[in-house]
């Protein structure tokens, strides 16, 4: 095997299927190959002790992103992909987002010039808030181009959609061949709630928990679920939080239905107890849906353990504990006038790793499946990302799983100034990491240099075909002819 440019010595290669010892051959950016004793490389890194694992793919971050509110992310690309990069993530999918009254193909082109700084590649969900008739023109050529997924809410004033938008936007992301991502919650019982609290002063941060009750998601899941049925759209469904959801999908999953779902580290780890401090200090853990309790994140672990969630993701939204964040309604604000989100890109791999791999509820190779491959898969990116194969890029993580470390606000390297996880201590950690063959993290400073991030344009993959189980009055086999699709 000659002229090879690298090779990584002595770990423990771990995929979503095995774990084994033997060397990695990089050449070109890519892995060309896998075996024991390969010819000395110009650089040479010894893994001895360290797991050797692809790169984290974070399918759910939001990065310099205008809120709803008005209000900026914490985060740059820069600063956001930097912090990916700490914690051992080598790709991104965030979301060029659409506020109303937007050009689709204006909203791209801007993601695409704000993302030149970016430190790891990345592709773009496309967040559609306005389905105008001109945006529906725009989107099948989008998805063409490798924007291959949409994000939809059915709550939010200024981001709903009504259900027959959501039918719509199913339907023509089944013919152009792309994936359907939902933030799933009622937006009427949500609405009434946070009447009711606030008519009665209940506006401190610890109320945001009690805002979106859990019947809210359960409800729109259901419902997102039936709509994706009755015109066969595979959908993944967005940061579950609660028992009744995960049976909802997991019941679908059953009956053959194409639904992949997601949940993320804060509904493994956090409750809504964490929100109720002293006057706005309990904003720092506000982010929708909201925490739960002990029998919902016991369902959620559940659920990751039992194939339910195909993936992890941070639903990265960092904002500043200030007045250009979440303090920005100044210090009388009520839980409805302060941004929602944590950051959490950085601390993805090693919370899950921590608390799930350490602590034996999931193995590594399924650790490995949630935080890398699936993604991968499910958005159209495998196997270019997210495994350790020949032909794979060389995104390569080396993991010490006997590292601990106290998380402060202090240790990660997002622009939000504090950390939620702060005062946790976690087992297992990545010392090096590689994006395309090249060491971008190492001995805990970041050598990559800015911009050198390559976008992904991306077909959707084999998880966004339809399975071809229309419901009977779609089947123009079973409604008289009609073709309605």
């Amino acid at each position: 095997m000659p002229d090879l440019d690298l090779v990584i010595r002595n770990g423990t290669v771990v995929t979503a299927a095995d774990s084994f010892r033997c060397d990695v051959g990089v050449r070109g950016g890519r892995i060309v190959a896998l075996a024991e004793d390969l010819p000395r490389a110009v650089r040479e890194i010894d893994a001895a002790g360290l797991l050797v694992l692809p790169g984290g793919v974070d399918s759910h971050c939001h990065i310099e992103q205008l809120s709803g509110m008005g209000i900026w992310n914490a985060d740059d690309f820069h600063s956001g992909t930097a912090s990916a990069a700490f914690g051992g993530t080598t790709t991104v999918i965030p979301f060029a987002a659409q506020h109303r009254g937007a050009s689709m193909v204006d909203v791209v082109a801007d993601y695409r010039e704000r993302a030149q700084k970016a430190v790891v590649d990345h592709a773009f969900h496309m967040i559609v808030s306005d389905p105008s008739e001109q945006v529906m023109a725009e989107l099948p050529g989008l998805i063409r181009e490798g924007y291959s997924s949409l994000k939809l809410f059915m709550t939010y004033p200024l981001l709903r959609l009504a259900d027959e938008q959501v039918l719509d936007l199913l339907t023509l992301a089944r013919a152009a061949g792309a994936m359907v991502s939902v933030h799933a919650e009622n937006d009427a019982m949500i609405a009434w709630t946070v009447q009711r609290l606030l008519a009665r002063g209940h506006t401190a941060p610890r109320y945001h928990a009690v805002s979106h009750p859990r019947l809210a998601e359960a409800e729109a899941v259901g419902r997102l679920i039936a709509m994706a049925a009755l015109v066969d759209q595979p959908i993944v469904v967005f940061h579950v939080t609660t028992a009744g959801s995960a049976a909802a999908i997991r019941d679908a999953q059953t009956r053959g239905q194409k639904v992949f779902a997601e949940t993320c580290p804060q509904y493994l780890l956090l409750g809504a107890e964490d929100l109720d401090k002293p006057g706005l200090e309990g904003a720092k853990w506000m982010f929708s849906p909201p925490a739960r309790d002990a029998g919902d994140r016991a369902a959620i672990w559940q659920g990751v353990q039992n194939g339910t969630f195909q993936m992890v993701t941070s639903d990265h939204a960092p904002y500043r504990f200030d007045d250009s964040g979440k303090l920005a309604a100044g210090a009388g604000a009520t839980f409805k006038q302060i941004a929602n989100g944590i950051p959490g890109i950085e601390l993805r791999l090693p919370l899950l790793f921590s608390e799930g791999v350490g602590k034996g509820r999931i193995g590594l190779e399924r650790f490995v499946e949630l935080c890398c491959t699936n993604p991968a898969k499910v958005y159209g990116l495998h196997p270019q990302k997210g495994t350790t194969a020949i032909g794979s890029d060389a995104d390569i993580v080396l993991w010490d799983a006997s590292r601990v470390l106290e998380v402060t606000d202090r240790t990660t390297h997002d622009a939000t100034g504090y950390c939620p996880y702060a005062g946790m201590t976690l087992k297992g950690w990545p010392v090096t990491v590689l994006s395309r063959g090249e060491v971008i993290v190492e001995n805990g400073e970041l050598t990559a240099e800015r911009g050198r991030g390559r976008f992904l344009p991306r077909p959707a993959g084999e998880a966004a075909r339809p399975s071809g189980r229309l419901a009977p009055e779609l089947d123009p086999t079973r409604n008289f002819g009609a073709e309605l699709l």
